[in-house]
């Protein structure tokens, strides 16, 4: 039976197998010259007692450190495999050829429906039936657009917290272990690490969301950076499962829902900018409750993803929000309410006459968006964003008072500018918006009315002024003309009589 090594025999075959027997005897060395026993290292915060342990920690970390990282690259590749394995958790079946035809008949008959209930025309981008797992792969460039300024706060408050904000090794480590972490810079690598488990985590919370989303629209976020219409089959069928309403329609009723969104994304240029400018004002502002953060991570081997993510995950985020955050938040959660209000009510006029349950369909979703589910719940962890409108009712309300009182094109007119498009004190009292916005306008008629009086009155004033100047000068022209030698007057030319 062989002997057991001892703990000085451990480090050595482990500092071997990482540097080489020639720098392995010389850090050796160096490390018993400086007085530092190797047993010491098993008691040190986060080290391993195992240094096979330790040689593999520090080969991954060489590795992360070594990735190609142009802007976080490296840290999304990994989300991105994250995501496309939660979506495929329970099954992610491809999408059939008879899936396929009832999308296409599906969103087919959503634009000829929705060409009576709105003036938006159709999108125009392409319309498709997706898996869970394609779903991921179109929309994480836009989670990514959304979530990476709050990465960047969370590993910097991360290397922060575990001191280690600076290059080189944390506080409090024995100097001696410098030669065992082989150069790694511990500062950018607990930076390095929070930025992945981070991403790590809105993977999770993506590849969540593909279970559970009917297109690429029900976040109410534009998550396609190009034009198209989206039907997650697999999603669609297993909700009508719990719905005493016949597959067929519920299919209809989400198709047009999905290409109404797709419509407004499509044809309203400003929308998208405002929507996601507004997610990265408040993200940017996010600041990190660091004695949370420190509480969280106080007992952790930082080496551990696994362990790093659960810390993130456990809510990180100062309850403090500045103005600028507060201004962006109202802002978003606006739109987000006036996109679903809007859509709500185009989706009931575009099915009343062919779908018979249409009403309890809009009530269902209705229910569905105020319970939420565990992706939003996550993305409210990380992100620390409400995704839900919660006043979509308030807009629903308005869209269809406007409707009601000037008709679909004047409604559909609304959204032509962010200048004359409602707001959140309009969702305030929707009942009464139509009379509000009448009072606006006739108080900037009068304005206006106003205005055009001063300036034709200073036309006035000017012309009768020029015909004023016209005569002086004609008069003055005369006088000039007498005191010609052709005709000469009494100024140029003396009296014979005086003498």
């Amino acid at each position: 039976m062989s002997e057991q090594p001892s703990g000085a025999e451990q480090w050595r075959r482990m500092l071997e197998s990482m540097l080489g027997p020639d720098a392995a005897a010389e850090a050796m060395r160096a490390l018993e010259s400086s007085g530092m026993d190797l047993s010491r290292l098993e008691s040190m915060p986060g080290m391993p007692s195992d240094p096979s342990q330790f040689a593999a920690a520090m080969a991954q970390m060489r590795q992360v450190l070594s990735a190609d990282d142009d802007g976080g690259s490296s840290d999304w590749k990994v989300a991105h495999d994250v995501a496309r394995q939660v979506a495929h958790l329970g099954g992610d079946p491809a999408v059939s050829a008879a899936q396929a035809e009832s999308a296409r008949r599906a969103l087919q008959a959503a634009d000829l429906w929705l060409d009576v209930a709105t003036d938006l025309p159709p999108s125009g981008g392409p319309q498709q039936a997706v898996s869970r797992a394609e779903w991921v792969e179109r929309t994480l460039p836009v989670w990514r657009q959304v979530a990476d300024p709050v990465g960047v706060s969370v590993a910097q408050a991360l290397a922060t917290t575990m001191g280690t904000d600076g290059p080189g090794l944390p506080e409090g480590l024995d100097p001696a272990a410098a030669g065992l972490l082989g150069g790694v810079d511990m500062g950018a690598m607990v930076r390095k690490l929070g930025r992945l488990s981070f991403a790590m985590q809105v993977g999770q919370g993506a590849g969540t969301l593909a279970r559970e989303v009917f297109g690429a629209t029900d976040t109410g976020l534009p998550l396609l950076t190009d034009p198209a219409v989206l039907l997650v089959p697999a999603n669609l069928d297993a909700f009508a499962e719990d719905l005493d309403v016949p597959t067929d329609e519920v299919w209809h009723f989400l198709a047009v829902r999905e290409a109404a969104h797709a419509r407004l994304f499509t044809h309203v240029p400003w929308l998208r900018s405002q929507l996601l400018s507004a997610v990265e004002q408040y993200a940017r502002g996010i600041e990190i409750d660091l004695r949370q953060l420190e509480d969280a991570v106080r007992d952790i081997d930082p080496t551990d993803m696994e362990q790093l993510r659960s810390a993130l995950a456990g809510g990180i985020f100062s309850p403090e929000r500045t103005e600028s955050q507060e201004r962006a938040l109202s802002r978003l959660e606006t739109i987000l309410a006036l996109i679903e209000g809007w859509v709500e009510e185009v989706t009931a006029a575009a099915v009343a006459p062919h779908l018979p349950h249409a009403v309890p369909l809009r009530e269902m979703l209705r229910r569905r968006r105020a319970a939420g589910g565990p992706a939003e719940d996550t993305f409210r962890t990380l992100v620390g964003l409400e995704l839900r409108p919660r006043r979509a009712r308030d807009a629903a309300l308005l869209w269809a008072a406007v409707t009601r009182e000037l008709g679909a094109a004047e409604r559909d007119e609304l959204w032509s500018h962010p200048d004359v498009f409602p707001t959140a004190e309009d969702l305030d009292d929707p009942g009464t918006y139509l009379s509000r916005r009448e009072s606006s306008r006739a108080e900037g008629a009068d304005v206006d009315e106003a205005l055009t009086m001063m300036l034709e009155g200073n036309l006035g004033y000017s012309e009768g002024a020029r015909e004023h100047d016209a005569a002086r000068a004609a008069d003055s022209a005369a006088a000039e003309s007498a005191g010609s030698p052709e005709q000469a007057g009494p100024e140029d030319d003396e009296d014979p009589e005086r003498g």
